[in-house]
């Protein structure tokens, strides 16, 4: 038997929580599906979120969990692996259920690649870190070391300097003739160090970071790491309900307008499943955006149907 809902919310982060909030204050018929995997799942906290600075990110969740239940919205910790139009969307649960709704909201996120370097991924989230706005006050002052993936992680380079004078360029895979005149002007100006050649591993001591090794053995003391990984959009549902998306250089995302309506009717997506940059703050607001949204849209949809036109 397939259930039926007004709104399927795809994503139980915080874009997908919003939205769901919103919805189930409107009294709609909503089901969140959380695969739960978020994104920051690494991190001890979360900054920059006015009233929940510092928030454990799971915590977080368990909150707004509990706020979405108070309104009646239905969620289920399952991976849909399938939808397709069909009166509104099927979508198709890992665990063999199916549910149909007159709206999809896409929220999955996007998931992290990071460098095949010995250390990073097991220090992901506590001293090696992506972003200065969500942990450079906690590592404020201390030994930088920023982990080059390609030439733009220069920019990476030049925006901790606001945290931390101590910063260290490590090019590993990135040639320094890949470096423009620009860049070696402003890395100059900045104070950073380049340190060209292959990075081996981080050196760790009583479970902390302490230095970086490059594959010559040198070791530079270094207290945290930056690191950008490469961002992997979660849009597969997207792409099977024939979304448009558009190339950026952080991945293909949907082409949406102000709201986070996607070109499909009815299909909308918000948080890093509609970009890059949407820090959890962000990522939230985009949901409610959504949230309020879709629900004028069915609104209006049964007003016109009741009226014939």
């Amino acid at each position: 038997m397939t259930e039926s809902y007004e709104v399927i919310v795809v994503g139980g982060g915080a874009a997908g929580l919003s939205a769901a909030l919103v919805l189930g204050r409107a009294r709609r018929r909503t089901l969140v599906v959380d695969a739960g995997e978020p994104r920051n799942a690494p991190s001890a906290h979360m900054q920059g979120f006015l009233s929940r600075d510092g928030m454990a990110p799971a915590e977080f969740l368990a909150v707004g969990r509990e706020e979405i239940a108070r309104y009646g919205v239905e969620l289920v910790r399952d991976r849909a692996v399938d939808a397709r139009r069909a009166e509104g969307f099927l979508v198709t649960l890992a665990s063999g259920r199916t549910v149909r709704a007159r709206h999809l909201l896409v929220a999955t996120g996007l998931r992290d690649e990071l460098p095949d370097v010995p250390g990073v991924a097991e220090r992901f989230g506590r001293d090696v870190l992506h972003c200065p706005y969500c942990h450079g006050w906690e590592v404020r002052d201390q030994a930088f070391g920023v982990l080059a993936t390609s030439p733009l992680s220069v920019h990476q380079a030049l925006m901790v300097t606001q945290w931390s004078k101590d910063v260290t360029l490590f090019l590993h895979t990135v040639a320094e003739s890949e470096l423009t005149a620009d860049d070696l002007r402003r890395l100059g100006t900045a104070g950073v160090r380049v340190v060209p050649g292959e990075v081996a591993g981080l050196v760790v001591e009583d479970d902390r970071l302490s230095g970086v090794r490059l594959a010559d053995g040198t070791v530079h003391a270094r207290e945290a790491v930056f690191v950008a990984p490469r961002a992997v959009p979660q849009t597969d549902l997207l792409e099977r309900l024939g979304a448009e998306l558009r190339d950026t250089p952080f991945g293909a995302y949907p082409v949406i307008d102000e709201r986070g309506q996607t070109t499909v009717p009815g299909l909308w997506a918000a948080g890093n499943a509609s970009g890059f940059a949407e820090q959890v703050i962000n990522a939230a607001s985009r949901g409610y955006r959504a949230g309020a949204a879709i629900n004028g849209e069915l609104l209006f949809a049964d007003l016109d149907a009741e009226a014939g036109v």
